[in-house]
C-alpha cells in the first residue's frame, strides 16, 4: 500500500512540475515592477520625470496602439492621476511624479474594450 501511495505521489509531483515549466516566469524585463492581470504581464517602470507601462503576453509585447492607459499614484497623502499614451511597445507619460519608494500605483488599461485593474507598490 505504502508503494501506491509513493507512485501516486510521485506522479502528481512530476505533473506538477511539468505543467509550471509550461508557465511564463514574470520577471521585469525593463527594470521596472511586474503583476500579472488575467494571464497578461504588467510592468511599470516610475521614475519622477517619467513613466512607462508595458504590457506582455507570455513574454511577447501586446499592441497597444488603439489601448489607453491611466495611472492614478498614491504617495503618502498625495494623489496623481496620470493619462498614459501609447509610444511604441510602451504607455508613456513624462512631466512631474511624486515617485518614492513604498507609493502604490493603480493603472487602468484597457487594449480591446475591456478594462484591467493592475496594482503596483514600488520599491
Amino acid at each position: 500500500m505504502k508503494s501506491i501511495h509513493l507512485i501516486l505521489a510521485m506522479t502528481l509531483g512530476l505533473s506538477g512540475l511539468a505543467f509550471a515549466a509550461g508557465g511564463h516566469e514574470h520577471k521585469p524585463l525593463h527594470g521596472g515592477i511586474v503583476t500579472e492581470v488575467r494571464d497578461m504581464d504588467y510592468e511599470l517602470v516610475a521614475k519622477p520625470e517619467q513613466i512607462q507601462l508595458f504590457v506582455r503576453d507570455h513574454d511577447k509585447p501586446v499592441n497597444i496602439s488603439k489601448g489607453s492607459a491611466k495611472l492614478t499614484v498614491l504617495s503618502g497623502n498625495q494623489k496623481q492621476e496620470i493619462s498614459l499614451l501609447p509610444d511604441g511597445d510602451r504607455f508613456l507619460a513624462k512631466g512631474t511624479f511624486a515617485i518614492t519608494p513604498g507609493t502604490k500605483a493603480v493603472a487602468q488599461v484597457s487594449l480591446d474594450g475591456s478594462a484591467v485593474t493592475a496594482r503596483f507598490v514600488l520599491k
